[in-house]
């Protein structure tokens, strides 16, 4: 029986509240989805950068609460460079001062809906942050459409190494590389929804299956047939989706 994962939009723009329950005893796969997340799990506020590859917990059983940030929003409201974070799990007071974490902390442990206490204190933080750079969200959802990096660069006014260099802040990596995570996503998407893996293939934009099954072993990991597995095992909430810790 896999876990149970719930997701919500969230009231801070483009983001996404979710927790997870009653987890497998086998360890599952996090992939690489363009965004970075803050977590609670087991009293530990911390943050999930961005990645490159497929991550496992270490602790698959456990409960996670997480607000999951649009791509490039949450360095400005972290204040840290997303490519500080790639491919790591930091304790949130290795960021901040440790006061002003464990007060939080505490009180998500304590609260009935923690996922929703999480969002209260990423609101809170929000409100005192820095906005994000709106084109960067554009750039992202350019890419997102299946745009390519040029147009995406000539759409919001940025040379190639002043958007490589602005991506590698919001995002964690270049242009190219959030091309690839968000295409693979958009994929397994598709996946999800049942449709076969050559059309999902086709329709995220991707040369042919095979092409696809490439990108899955270099940012997962895996093949598709082992997601897909994996995936329906998962126990979702009716508003859910694959999980993300």
């Amino acid at each position: 029986m896999g876990g149970v994962y719930e997701e919500r939009p969230s009231r801070l723009d483009g983001a996404v509240v979710w927790a997870r329950t009653g987890g497998p005893a086998a360890p599952f796969s996090v992939l690489p989805d363009g965004c970075m997340d803050l977590l609670w799990s087991d009293g530990r506020l911390y943050v999930a950068g961005p990645d490159t590859r497929a991550y496992v917990p270490d602790d698959p059983g456990a409960e996670y609460a997480g607000v999951r940030f649009a791509p490039g929003d949450a360095p400005a409201l972290l204040g840290v460079p997303a490519h500080e974070l790639r491919d790591r799990r930091v304790d949130l007071a290795a960021l901040w001062p440790g006061a002003r974490v464990r007060g939080p902390a505490a009180r998500i442990g304590e609260a009935t809906d923690r996922a929703a206490a999480l969002e209260d204190l990423a609101l809170r933080c929000a409100a005192d942050a820095p906005r994000p750079d709106p084109r960067l969200r554009a750039v992202a959802d350019g890419l997102n459409a299946g745009r390519t990096v040029a147009q995406v660069a000539d759409a919001v006014g940025l040379g190639a190494r002043q958007l490589h260099r602005r991506s590698l802040d919001a995002f964690g990596y270049g242009p190219k590389t959030l091309a690839r995570v968000l295409r693979l996503q958009r994929a397994l998407a598709l996946v999800r929804a049942g449709v076969p893996y050559a059309r999902a293939a086709a329709e995220a934009g991707c040369t042919d299956q095979a092409h696809l099954a490439r990108e899955m072993r270099a940012l997962a990991g895996s093949t598709l047939s082992a997601y897909d597995a994996s995936a329906n095992r998962e126990t979702p909430q009716p508003s859910g989706s694959s999980t993300t810790a």
